[in-house]
This record gives structure tokens, sequence and C-alpha cells, in this order.
């Protein structure tokens, strides 16, 4: 078998782009589209196992009202959105692998108001295995603390898988890549923690769960997954305000995301954590779950 193109724009398969499958090639937007510009765009990540998108109405819910969030909306109803996503899975030939719809305004109208534009949604797939090597997955990824913070809630819709927010984001684990790490811990506006550069997260104490409460960042289906696999388990989940000088109490920690299913975190900054018996069981369980093993939560 052929290994696919580092690059995406080159690349065989197929894109559902506006309503029909087309050459992977082929699937491209004019450099004059208002998301370019101003990042009028909202997109999805979920993943394919054994040829099931996990969760996938949730997804789609999701991308339609994040695009609601930005001021526009998409033609295409929820069910049309997961019959597009099964029929980009099943032209690829696909059973395990990551999908990324994503949703923006077009080139009909260039200037700050989006004008008469036009809304546009392409779905892609490719296999993609561990978000990060995987043995830092199995032994824990090492944080550095983000230079930069999420904004508060009265400054951008941040209810919205907004690709504009994704920018801090970006900067962000560019940062801490260049210093060594594998991803950064982000702190909210108010200097509270708030999540990671694309993943949400957990902490363990005294055999309970605490979460930082998501009122300026994406509350995350695997986040709420989680809560719920421990909810079965009789784990107390603790969602709150959370303060950078609480991290030295915690014993455990990990992140939770479609990309990065869950992962244990060995340090955040000057903090270490150990990968310990919750943590394991919690990512077998979600291993369990996305793989039907155990009844959806």
């Amino acid at each position: 078998m052929v290994a696919p193109s580092p690059n995406f724009d080159d690349r065989d398969g197929f894109i559902w782009f506006d309503g029909e499958l087309i050459p992977w090639r082929d699937a491209r937007v004019h450099v004059l589209t208002h998301a370019l510009h101003y990042a009028s765009s909202v997109f999805e990540g979920q993943r394919a196992y054994n040829g099931q998108i996990f969760k996938l109405t949730e997804h789609s819910e999701r991308l339609r009202k994040s695009a609601a969030l930005l001021g526009f909306e998409l033609p295409w109803s929820v069910d049309e959105i997961n019959a597009a996503c099964v029929e980009v899975l099943k032209a690829n030939n696909f059973t395990d692998a990551y999908m990324r719809p994503v949703a923006w305004r077009g080139s009909e109208s260039m200037g700050v108001a989006p004008g008469k534009t036009q809304p546009h949604l392409a779905i892609a797939a490719w296999e993609w295995g561990k978000y990060y090597e995987p043995r830092d997955s199995a032994n824990g990824i090492r944080l550095d603390i983000a230079p930069w913070r999420r904004p508060a809630p009265y400054t951008a819709p941040t209810e919205s898988k907004a690709a504009g927010l994704y920018m801090i984001c970006t900067l962000s684990k560019q940062h801490a890549e260049s210093r060594g790490y594998n991803d950064a811990l982000m702190f909210d506006w108010r200097g509270r923690v708030a999540e990671a550069t694309g993943a949400n997260v957990f902490f363990v104490r005294d055999g309970e769960l605490h979460t930082p409460t998501p009122d300026c960042f994406l509350d995350g289906i695997t986040r709420r997954t989680i809560k719920d696999l421990a909810g079965r388990r009789g784990i107390t989940v603790n969602e709150r305000a959370i303060w950078p000088e609480e991290l030295e109490s915690f014993e455990q920690m990990f992140l939770t995301g479609t990309a990065v299913e869950v992962t244990p975190v060995q340090s955040a900054g000057p903090y270490t954590f150990e990968v310990g018996d919750m943590t394991r069981q919690l990512a077998k369980d979600y291993d369990d779950l996305v793989n039907g093993r155990i009844p959806n939560a």
C-alpha cells in the first residue's frame, strides 16, 4: 500500500464539497474567500471506529450551532450532514479514520461585513492514529504553560468551534513544541485553568475527578462522554473553577478530545502527575465504548 502524501492538498480519495463527492485534489476555494480574511469558518473533528462515526449526530448539531453563532445558517440539515459524513467514509474505503467537516463563508463579497457571501460545507476523512507519539500517549505527555489565554465569552463566540478561536491555540502549541513540550495548558482571561490547545482537561484527587467549568471554552463531546463513563463507575465529577496554585494538589491529570481521545499527562509546567489507575481505567472505558465493546454512554 502506497502511503498518502504528507501534503493535505495532494492526496488520492474524495471530499464531499457542497453536496457532491469530488476528487480530493479538486477541493479548492478562492483566495478572496471571506473565511480566509475574516475567520468566518467553523469545523468539527470526529472519528470513525470500525466503520461507525462516534457520536456523529452530536458533531453535526454542534457544527450547525457554531455556524449560527457566527451569523450564518447552513442549508444542510443534521441528517443531511450525517449522511454526507457516512458517504465520505465509504467513498474513501475507511473503517477507522479522523473526519473534518468544515463550513465557511465564500467569496461573493469582500469586507468585514459578510454581505452576500454564501455558506459552503466540505467533509474530508483520513487515517490518523495517535495525536501524540504512541510512547508519550502511554507514559504521559508534557505540557508547557501557554503564553496566551482563553478569551472572555463577551469578547468572542466561545461556545462555537470557530476557526478564529484556534489562532491562540496554534501560537501556544508552536511555542510549547519549540521548548520541547508536547502541548500547552491554557488559562482563561481570569487566570483560571481552562484547557489544552485542542483538548479538555481532567484532574484526579482522592478518588474524585475535577474539571474546569466550560464557560469560555468548548464543553467537548469527549469531555461529556468521560463524565458519563465516570458516573457509571460511581466516580464523583466536580466541575468548578480551578486556579493554577491548586495544580500541585492533584495526583493525576489527563486530556480528553476526539483527536487526543484520553491522554495522560505527566507534567504541566512545574507540576507533576502520575499516570494512575483512574486515568488508565477511564482511557480503557473510552476505548471500549468507541469500539462497541460496551453500550454507548
